[in-house]
């Protein structure tokens, strides 16, 4: 048995590990041969005969929503995604104060799934829109259980921070650009509350909510996979098109244009209310908050990553929030 700590060697992790891999060793039937760290309460467990991944969750109820909602995704026919499973564990699995998830593995392809070519941003769109049919169907079934998605408050709350912080930010970017970002995103957020009727009567679905590229697995044998559910809210699905549009226009030059051409998000084009909500910087002022918020601008590759997410393309978002605007003059 071996315990990998991928997130570095210090001290404390790796005793951690060790004592996880002790406590997964009494509880699963099968003998495990390796435990290894993907990301914070993410492991890659491996057994003499399987390999699972072991997800940590700080409350046992939202171990056991994400456990009831793959399974009713699956019911309802939606089978491009993981399931958890119970039959390798003796019991449900708890260790210092954290409940753990049993999750089906999904052999990677050797490719993995971006938005730098169109069929990927293609393909992860219809799979997106799959997911949304699948959960229209029993949407209300979960409205006790997770939360309706507030885009207008969130973002608003969003840019309120970022100006907080305007005061450290300002230490990294040019004041112009600053009061550009915070320009763009006022008119977005006064566009959206003026049109707020189009999101209201669209349908209601279960929302993905974090449609990185991550989120999209493709395995070995080519086929796209949805993946990781913690962020699912109830709303209408423009709101899950409106992230995957922000995580995709870096890749196509901010060009209104080629966005159109994704028939699924196209069609939202002629939209007032998408049009103003596309010109909200979400990104980069998820980011900047962030770095603020853990302090972490001292690490210097970390910094490097937001300062090039805000400054490179800064002239093609600039030129972008211009055609928004004249497509609701």
């Amino acid at each position: 048995m071996k315990a990998t700590n991928t997130r570095g060697n210090q001290k404390g992790d790796d005793a951690y590990l060790s004592r996880l891999l002790s406590y997964f060793q009494s509880q699963f039937y099968e003998k495990i041969v390796q435990l290894s760290r993907i990301r914070k309460a993410v492991f890659l467990l491996k057994t003499e005969k399987n390999t699972y991944i072991i997800k940590g969750y700080r409350a046992n109820h939202k171990l056991k929503l994400q456990e009831a909602f793959t399974a009713t995704l699956r019911t309802e026919g939606f089978l491009k995604t993981y399931q958890y499973l119970t039959h390798p564990i003796k019991e449900p699995l708890f260790f210092e104060d954290t409940y753990f998830g049993c999750i089906e593995y999904i052999p990677p392809n050797k490719t993995a799934f971006s938005y730098d070519n169109q069929q990927n941003r293609q393909e992860g769109l219809e799979l997106l829109k799959q997911f949304h049919q699948t959960t229209a169907l029993f949407e209300s079934r979960y409205q006790t259980l997770i939360p309706q998605g507030q885009l207008i408050e969130k973002w608003t709350e969003r840019l309120r921070l970022f100006m907080h912080n305007r005061s450290s930010i300002k230490y990294f970017l040019d004041d112009y650009i600053i009061s550009e970002l915070i320009s763009w995103a006022n008119w977005s957020i006064a566009g959206m509350v003026k049109k707020r009727r189009f999101f209201q009567k669209e349908p209601s679905v279960i929302l993905h909510g974090d449609v990185a590229h991550h989120n999209f697995l493709r395995d070995k044998n080519a086929k796209l996979h949805l993946i990781d559910f913690d962020l699912i809210s109830i709303g209408p699905p423009s709101f899950d098109y409106l992230q995957y549009a922000n995580r995709i226009l870096p890749s196509i030059d901010w060009s209104l244009g080629k966005l159109g051409s994704l028939k699924d998000i196209g069609k939202y084009l002629d939209e007032e209310a998408f049009i103003y909500a596309l010109a909200f910087p979400a990104d980069i002022f998820r980011e900047w908050n962030r770095l603020i918020r853990e302090k972490s601008y001292t690490d210097q590759s970390k910094l490097k990553q937001v300062m090039d997410l805000t400054v490179n393309q800064f002239h093609l978002r600039k030129n972008f929030f211009s055609q928004l605007q004249e497509k609701v003059k």
